[in-house]
């Protein structure tokens, strides 16, 4: 039998269903696998679809930045550029003030895919029928959280 913490039910549980932490990762993986057929007709993986956001968002933008942004590791981030250049929606550049650092940006059909994507997060957000404040509610709950526990 679980016991209650500090009058909270919930806390301290080892129940599954009382984690946040699975209610997190249940509800990332079914969002993922909704995304999934959208991006097939894309031809990109969630985590390339992440990379153009950014890119459509600001486009030439250097490595460094866009791990930032995407929250993601220069290792990780690099076999998705190489892929995205692969499939000529991106270019990585040598900047000429800076030989260390690298852009990307987008070339002309990276741009193009763009218009092909617009369709995705009205989709998404159909299959998540939320309201717009329980949109807005959600989103500033997960950046909360993230900014919680990405302080060390």
């Amino acid at each position: 039998m679980e016991e209650a913490v500090a009058g909270n039910p919930e806390r301290g549980s080892l129940l599954l269903k009382d984690q946040l932490c699975f209610a997190l990762y249940a509800a990332s993986r079914a969002v993922t696998v909704r995304y999934r057929p959208l991006l097939d007709e894309l031809g990109l993986t969630y985590p390339q679809y992440l990379v153009m956001l950014a890119l459509w968002e600001q486009d030439s933008v250097s490595v460094r930045d866009l791990g930032t942004a995407l929250k993601l590791e220069s290792s990780t981030l690099s076999p998705l550029l190489k892929r995205l250049e692969a499939n000529g929606l991106i270019l990585r550049e040598r900047r000429a003030d800076d030989e260390r650092s690298v852009a990307i940006r987008l070339t002309e059909a990276g741009a193009d895919l763009r218009k092909k994507a617009r369709t995705v997060p009205l989709a998404i957000g159909d299959a998540m029928n939320l309201t717009p404040e329980q949109d807005a509610t959600a989103k500033q709950l997960l950046r909360l959280i993230t900014a919680n526990v990405t302080h060390e």
